[in-house]
């Protein structure tokens, strides 16, 4: 089965300071159709302006990839990180057992533009881990990258679970084949330019999601970023 998650059907959280759009349920957007796609479980597109963001709050058992889009954000946590993530940087939090942590915008006059991403782990109650690492140039990554996984080698980031994550910029007049394996489950999500595929327009914010089928090419009409995400099916 193949679905699109249209950008405008996204759910949307706007309070003074912040402006969000959840691709599957997330706070006040409760969708039944939309509790998330194996082990992906939130996608939500974040911007904060200027000198706010989220004060200290807890987690635990998830794995929590920010990636920042433009801006920066300050992160804080109660196992002994402090740093800056800019735009072009990767974050992964793995909350194990359970931490605290804050996440700011760090500038005083741009709004901090990025993705969160919460992916559940295979295994639960574990240390938790802090991560950072920057995303491949754009040029060097026009087709498909690896950017995190639970064997990503020296450049990518480690989660816990059976799941790949992995980007692309691809140019315009660009055709981007999905790799998608029947016993396995996939999710692109769109970041940014316009793509097409089997006569759908996506746009920035759109997602689509794929069970047990093979989908044509992306049609990259501009230039664009997307995301991949190869899951292992939860019943396996």
């Amino acid at each position: 089965m193949i679905m699109i998650h249209d950008t405008a059907h996204r759910g949307h959280t706007r309070q003074g300071w912040l402006d969000s759009h959840h691709t599957f349920s997330f706070g006040g957007f409760q969708d039944p159709t939309r509790m998330g796609f194996g082990a992906l479980r939130v996608i939500n597109e974040d911007r904060v302006i200027p000198g706010a963001g989220f004060s200290e709050h807890a987690h635990d058992n998830m794995d929590i990839l920010t990636i920042v889009l433009s801006g920066k954000l300050r992160h804080r946590d109660t196992i002994g990180n402090t740093s800056i993530i800019t735009a072009g940087e990767a974050q992964l939090m793995s909350a194990g057992s359970g931490l605290r942590h804050e996440e700011m915008n760090a500038s005083d006059e741009d709004t901090a533009h990025f993705l969160q991403i919460w992916i559940i782990p295979d295994s639960f109650d574990g240390d938790p881990t802090y991560q950072q690492k920057p995303l491949p140039a754009p040029e060097t990554a026009r087709d498909w990258t690896l950017i995190a996984a639970d064997k990503p080698g020296e450049n990518g980031l480690k989660l816990i679970s059976d799941t790949r994550i992995y980007i692309a910029n691809p140019n315009e007049d660009d055709r981007l084949a999905i790799p998608h394996r029947p016993d396995r489950l996939t999710f692109v999500q769109i970041v940014s330019g316009l793509a097409m595929v089997d006569g759908e327009r996506l746009g920035p914010g759109t997602g689509l999601q794929i069970a047990g089928e093979e989908i044509p090419p992306l049609e990259w009409v501009t230039q664009g970023q997307a995301l991949l995400f190869d899951l292992k099916r939860r019943d396996a």
